[in-house]
């Protein structure tokens, strides 16, 4: 599942980051936040206009991400 489509306050862990192309600097920014594989994460908002940007945090850390962007991070819901 892709953290742009996790429902709010559902506990999820990061799988992986995909790359959009060979050097991809978004996706390297996003491991470079703390998006690697295990981190828990969880989505904590929605913005008001096309659900646009997700208030997202893992660890104790809070980011804005369009969705384009969470869409990038594969999570598997926490057991």
């Amino acid at each position: 599942m892709r953290l742009s489509e996790l429902a709010q306050g559902i506990d999820a862990v990061v799988q992986d980051v995909e790359n959009v192309s060979e050097v991809d600097p978004i996706a390297r920014r996003l491991r470079d936040y703390g998006f690697v594989r295990g981190e828990p994460v969880r989505l904590v908002g929605r913005g008001p206009i096309g659900a646009d940007p997700l208030l997202v945090q893992i660890g104790f850390t809070r980011f804005a991400l369009r969705r384009a962007e969470a869409a990038r991070v594969i999570v598997e819901l926490a057991a």
